[in-house]
């Protein structure tokens, strides 16, 4: 019966682990998609491929979006 519960236990800590871990991972991945679409509006914007105007406005939303993926992060790491 100890056995029993002990490896219930340690399945349900590797779990929550893995879990944790992967929430994380994308997480970074969605900041870095961001960051990644932030660089192509700049340029896009340089080589005049996009308006000014429009490419200032996305920019500043991608920002945005950068700062909250990146306030939640911190929020739900640092517990």
């Amino acid at each position: 019966m100890k056995k029993l519960i002990i490896a219930i236990g340690a399945l349900g800590v590797m779990s929550f682990t893995t879990n944790q871990l992967m929430n994380t991972f994308l997480l970074s991945e969605a900041i870095n998609n961001v960051q990644d679409m932030k660089e192509w509006m700049k340029e896009d914007q340089k080589q005049g491929i996009i308006e000014f105007d429009y490419a200032e406005y996305y920019i500043e939303y991608l920002n945005e979006t950068e700062d909250l993926l990146i306030e939640f992060h911190n929020t739900n790491t640092n517990k």
